[in-house]
């Protein structure tokens, strides 16, 4: 089977691309964002159409939150119009779509974790983008498989993983929200997921999470006692107390209930403790 990652540059997309390239009888295609700019349609149709990918696993986004809300017009040409060019070209090419979304389409005010049918209500332009991605997916491409993730963190790329550890080894104390609640998510076991989904090419929305619910700030303790160091450093705010504020609204409660796969009968990923430990010591190691 010939496989096509979108974003392969990224932190999910190297992953993906390993993870792919690691199951037999698969032949991988990574195209990063410099091969493959998503929102330039007749560049998408061009690759895909010369590839003739079986499955096409969508990872490539514009993820910098705060950065869309000064240039939505970026947001949805990457976010939103370039899931349509991927999604047409993919009905085209006869190919099974997995495309990669974010707990941000929800405003964060439920007292529960979201299920697959609550309604999104993003309060960002990331978010919005992001929701106009499924949009056009759905549109494009009924079976497709859209997977929405959170508070992805792992070995590659930028992340809160890696800010926590750099900012750690300064000795300086830590502030970190107390309010904001999620799921952190590890690339390398939301990339094996993605791959099963894609491979059994299950139609439809899946929420995909580490299981396991905490706070930044909660968080950042951790990640901080993995690397050996005094949790104590890290000391709790609130989002109004950030200075200077945010650009972009993030949600109070962006916890993830994996509805879909519970119900389905699929194994869920596990608890973000393990991959977190092995995380820390994979990066205080290099």
């Amino acid at each position: 089977m010939r496989i096509l990652v979108t974003g392969a540059g990224g932190q999910l997309g190297t992953d993906l691309v390993g993870a792919a390239g690691a199951a037999a009888h698969h032949e991988v295609v990574a195209a990063t964002r410099a091969q493959i700019d998503v929102g330039d349609r007749d560049a998408v149709l061009s690759s895909v159409l010369g590839l003739r990918p079986d499955l096409i696993i969508h990872a490539a986004a514009w993820t910098a939150v705060d950065a869309c809300e000064g240039d939505p017009d970026h947001a949805w040409r990457v976010n939103a119009l370039g899931c349509r060019h991927v999604a047409e070209s993919a009905r085209l090419a006869g190919a099974h779509l997995v495309a990669v979304s974010t707990d941000y389409v929800f405003d964060g005010t439920s007292l529960h974790p979201y299920t697959e049918w609550d309604r999104p209500a993003p309060l960002s332009m990331y978010g919005r983008s992001k929701l106009g991605g499924e949009d056009e997916v759905r549109a494009a491409l009924a079976a497709a498989t859209i997977v929405r993730t959170s508070w992805v963190c792992g070995l590659h790329g930028s992340n809160m993983l890696k800010t926590i550890l750099r900012l750690a080894g300064t000795g300086a104390p830590l502030r970190f929200v107390d309010d904001q609640r999620g799921c952190p998510t590890f690339t390398e076991d939301l990339a094996g997921m993605l791959l099963h989904l894609g491979l059994s090419r299950r139609p439809g929305l899946f929420h995909v999470t580490n299981q396991g619910a905490t706070s930044w700030f909660q968080f950042a303790r951790e990640v901080v006692a993995a690397a050996g160091l005094d949790p104590s450093m890290v000391e709790p705010i609130s989002t109004a107390e950030l200075d200077p504020p945010r650009p972009a609204p993030r949600p109070a409660n962006s916890v993830l209930d994996n509805a879909t796969l519970r119900l389905g009968g699929i194994t869920l990923l596990p608890d973000y403790h393990e991959p977190l430990e092995r995380a820390v010591k994979a990066l205080i190691s290099r």
